[in-house]
């Protein structure tokens, strides 16, 4: 016994079988953290981490919510995650990491889903989507006159995301057509006039469009890999942050046009005349440059390695390419 009746072995004895008292904040982090609340472009959403992680392991929405993985986004005043993506289309995204398939309705643009799918990574949904869009009925050229013909000149033509695969509609009168979101890979649009058109995210790969009219397009986003645009007028044609890698367009007159961190990766722009066009930030590697006029040019941040750059109108001015 120690002096003020302190017994010390009985103290010692407590301490080593007493296990601590653990606080709330040792909980499992997989059990704190099951639910989780999402933010898309505005809306709310609240799934597990189960759903985001399970169906597609490999996606990039599953390694962002798996543990010890890539870190989540930050979080707004509420703790829900942000993700600046279209809210609208993430419904039937979130559907599918449940239930595995397509779920949409009407008023949902499947070729904005189909989109979004590739954003994230989600390349079973990529799959089911270009299935249903491959058993829709396509149009035929027959169809398409049929519609301009009975249509007046006012009226505002929309295609937006309809699929018209490899439909030939070279020589038509296209004008101011919406085809937002359309699919027109491999078609055949070669000499149309294609001016005043929205062609803005749409898919274009492969096609045809020698010598067809172009100016004043906005084509924003669209994905033109490997398309033929040799001869083309894109005057003014807005084609900012496009997919182009391996597009042909020499001889293309391209005024004023906007390549603004566009990817021209090895594409063949031989001889074309772009005074004055915004390329700044692009992707210009191992593109051919040859006999270009690119006076009054914006090429500052773009990416020349290996750009052929020989026989120019003018040259290249150091104020044109500084960072």
């Amino acid at each position: 016994m120690e002096p003020n009746g302190i017994d010390s072995t009985s103290e010692t004895t407590s301490n080593i079988l007493s296990p601590p008292v653990e606080s709330s904040s040792a909980t499992p982090e997989s059990e704190r953290t099951k639910w989780i609340t999402l933010n898309v472009g505005g809306e709310i959403f609240t799934t597990t981490r189960l759903t985001l992680t399970n169906r597609d392991p490999n996606s990039m929405i599953a390694r962002m919510f798996a543990q010890e993985q890539l870190k989540p986004s930050e979080q707004d005043a509420q703790g829900a995650y942000l993700i600046d993506r279209n809210g609208h289309y993430f419904r039937p995204i979130l559907d599918y990491l449940r239930h595995g398939r397509v779920i949409y309705d009407k008023h949902v643009n499947l070729q904005g889903v189909l989109e979004e799918a590739r954003y994230y990574g989600l390349d079973g949904l990529v799959l089911l989507i270009q299935e249903i869009q491959q058993t829709d009925v396509s149009l035929t050229r027959l169809d398409f006159i049929r519609t301009l013909v009975t249509s007046s000149h006012t009226t505002e033509l929309r295609f937006q995301g309809v699929h018209l695969s490899g439909i030939n509609l070279s020589k038509l009168d296209l004008r101011n057509i919406n085809f937002t979101y359309a699919c027109l890979s491999h078609c055949n649009l070669s000499y149309a006039d294609l001016s005043g058109c929205c062609l803005e995210r749409a898919e274009l790969r492969f096609a045809n469009l020698e010598g067809a009219k172009l100016h004043s397009v906005l084509a924003t986003c669209a994905d033109l890999e490997g398309a033929k645009l040799n001869c083309c007028d894109l005057t003014s044609c807005s084609l900012e942050s496009a997919n182009m890698k391996g597009a042909t367009l020499e001889g293309s007159v391209m005024e004023r046009v906007s390549l603004r961190v566009a990817n021209l990766k090895s594409a063949n722009m031989r001889n074309c005349t772009l005074n004055n066009a915004d390329m700044a930030g692009a992707n210009l590697e191992a593109c051919d440059l040859t006999g270009c006029n690119l006076t009054g040019a914006n090429l500052r941040g773009a990416n020349l390695k290996g750009a052929q750059l020989e026989m120019l109108v003018t040259p290249v001015h150091m104020s044109q390419i500084d960072i």
